[in-house]
């Protein structure tokens, strides 16, 4: 993971390299996008049909050979944008595959009781890459150059390769909620049933859509650098680091969730405590104002730190129950599809949030932006935990899809 964002961040830097162009970085996510979620449903199919130990390794294969021909690219400076555009598409897409495969393998090599443990070790690695990945990456290129950086991710793939050949067979246990056996997007749909009628899976589906699309905040951080709490880019980064931060500290102390039987009530509070975070940054904006900053207002930068820092921790504790809830209570053979829609919202919800808030931003600046979206998480949340009981009383001991 440390090694994707190796690639993550050059391939943004090179293509800026290329054309001087913020507009052609932003064309990367647009390119990456449309292979997670296509490969994202149709990898979890696959990893409900045949060995996800092989898939991983085709998967992780695929993937290894995009950032080798990263690098080759680099090394002989060909400076064409479509050729990192097509191969950071093949990487995303290959990584959409990966993922559901090795999520649905997890129940299966760890006893149910450490599940949840298991997925806080996760969410670590996780944080951990997004803390350290990024400044690795930033000096490899600034030292090194592009070539190097992408050969450090492709020496990782060598690694996730090996460990991947050491696992186990993983061929699907075949259960009577899956249905009978259909194969292609056929097999999605069947997914997607499986879930329609499985409410409180489903639900914990919908409460991060509520965070992540009504109170997303990442959009406003260059905005609250320039005209509000000064500092400029430094701010925005800092932002973005205290989110990190705040999600690696809930990680590291994540122990006591393991003892947690009533998981879906952690995902509703997680959430609300997400929103509450959320709006209390968006207040600390009102507070100090919008206008042209020359200098920093530390006061402010501490306090939307702190905030942003509660709202990082809050969204770890929330994917650490979501994932076991949704390894738990579903049936083995339909572990990858479940987790191919897990991905597809979290890639595509903070996407629509960005939206949202860029939005009602424009309407009614930043600042009432974030307590909007904040607020209105809460809310929207309280009113479905109240109409859908199910995922509030979900309890770990007798999991029920």
């Amino acid at each position: 993971m440390i090694g994707t964002q190796f690639t993550i961040v050059a391939v943004g830097w090179e293509v800026y390299k290329i054309t001087q162009s913020t507009a052609a970085v932003g064309m990367v996510g647009a390119w990456a996008l449309v292979p997670t979620v296509v490969m994202g449903l149709y990898g979890g199919a696959l990893a409900d049909q045949h060995d996800r130990r092989k898939i991983a390794l085709v998967a992780t294969v695929v993937q290894w050979v995009s950032v080798i021909g990263l690098a080759l690219q680099a090394y002989l400076g060909l400076n064409q944008v479509l050729v990192l555009y097509v191969l950071i598409a093949v990487h995303a897409g290959a990584g959409s595959v990966n993922a559901p495969a090795r999520s649905a393998m997890l129940p299966r090599l760890v006893p149910a009781e450490h599940l949840a443990a298991a997925n806080a070790l996760r969410a670590i690695t996780g944080t951990v890459a997004v803390l350290i990945g990024p400044m690795l990456a930033a000096l490899t290129v600034t030292q090194l150059g592009y070539g190097p950086t992408y050969t450090i991710d492709a020496i990782s793939f060598t690694a996730a390769l090996y460990v991947t050949w050491r696992l186990p067979a993983m061929v699907p246990e075949k259960s009577d909620d899956a249905g009978p056996t259909v194969t292609g997007w056929r097999s999605v749909a069947q997914g997607l049933s499986f879930l329609a009628t499985r409410k409180n899976i489903r639900m914990s589906l919908v409460t991060d859509m509520c965070a992540m699309v009504l109170a997303q905040p990442r959009v406003v951080f260059p905005a609250v650098g320039a005209i509000w709490i000064g500092g400029g880019e430094t701010t925005a980064a800092m932002l973005v680091v205290f989110v990190a931060v705040g999600a690696a500290t809930a990680s590291v102390l994540s122990g006591p969730l393991a003892k947690v039987r009533r998981q879906g009530r952690a995902v509703v509070v997680s959430v609300w405590a997400w929103g509450a975070a959320v709006a209390g940054f968006g207040v600390v904006l009102l507070a100090v104002g919008r206008g042209e900053r020359p200098t920093l207002v530390v006061w402010a930068l501490v306090l939307s730190c702190v905030t942003l820092a509660m709202a990082g921790a809050s969204d770890t504790v929330s994917m650490v129950f979501r994932n076991t809830i949704m390894q738990e209570a579903s049936p083995d053979d339909l572990r990858g599809r479940l987790q191919g829609v897990f991905i597809v919202v979290v890639t595509g919800g903070p996407r629509i949030g960005d939206m949202f808030t860029g939005f009602n931003s424009w309407l009614f600046g930043e600042g009432w932006a974030v307590v909007i979206g904040g607020l209105a998480c809460v809310l929207v949340l309280f009113l479905l935990n109240n109409r859908q009981r199910g995922l509030w009383h979900y309890d770990s001991r007798q999991p029920q899809p």
